[in-house]
């Protein structure tokens, strides 16, 4: 089934399944899609979709409605092409990750090429895609590319500094793999049964619960939907894995 990933910032908002024929998009309550934010037209957009096909359609907003940081009015969807509108991002995943993949996973750190960028930012990040195919195993995957985010409001500031983040698989049959947060955006977790999201901000890095009934675990205690800052060691949990957030100084 295919679906949108609802972000700003290039934080991610949520998962929108796309299980109707016709999904609108605006600021009025009515949408299936409310964004709340007076860039957006009350009834801003509309996607249809049709067997296999998805179709926007700009509904003569204000402010319009982009792809891939081209304006558009009406525009075929394809696999990973991300929606803008105003400072919101919507980007289209035409089908559901492939539970075939799950053989992938088996082989632990086996890094892409680097993602093509999107859009006409001056600058460009690239989510990382880390699953768990077994127990504890882990592969990364580049996923896609976007404009860079912006700073977030945060009560907590982070030591992180110049300080790069890195999470250690603590259990399982990979405990001992690292992998280095480098990028703005990085996906953990087994697609279809969770997965959050770790973004590097300049006040350090957050974690946000993405997909999934039940939300992963951060030093024993139960995440809400909210992006939390994370500390140096704090133990996380996804998808049954267990792994360790911490700091190393570029020195080390």
């Amino acid at each position: 089934m295919a679906k949108l990933i609802l972000s700003m910032d290039g934080l991610v908002l949520k998962e929108i399944p796309l299980k109707k024929e016709r999904t609108t998009i605006g600021r009025k309550p009515h949408n299936d899609i409310q964004i709340d934010n007076l860039a957006i037209s009350g009834e801003h957009a509309v996607i249809v979709v049709i067997l296999n096909d998805a179709f926007l359609e700009d509904l003569n907003s204000t402010n319009g409605s982009y792809v891939n940081g081209q304006s558009v009015k009406k525009h075929v969807l394809k696999d990973n092409d991300v929606v803008e509108l105003g400072k919101y991002r919507l980007k289209f995943l035409k089908d559901a990750p492939d539970a075939n993949l799950a053989a992938s996973f088996e082989k632990a750190f086996v890094s892409s090429a680097e993602a093509a960028r999107l859009g006409s930012g001056p600058r460009g990040h690239t989510e990382t895609m880390v699953g768990f195919g077994g127990e504890g195993s882990v592969t990364q995957t580049e996923r896609w590319a976007g404009e860079s985010s912006s700073e977030p409001a945060a009560s907590a500031v982070s030591a992180a500094g110049d300080a790069l983040g890195v999470v250690q698989v603590i259990s399982g049959r990979n405990a001992g793999r690292e992998l280095e947060l480098s990028k703005s955006l990085t996906t953990l977790g087994k697609p279809g049964v969770q997965v959050a999201v770790i973004t590097r901000r300049p006040h350090g890095y957050f974690i946000t619960h993405v997909e999934g009934d039940t939300f992963p675990i951060l030093n024993g205690r139960q995440l809400d939907a909210q992006a939390h800052l994370l500390g140096d060691h704090d133990v996380i949990e996804i998808a049954g894995v267990k792994m360790e957030f911490y700091l190393r100084s570029h020195a080390s």
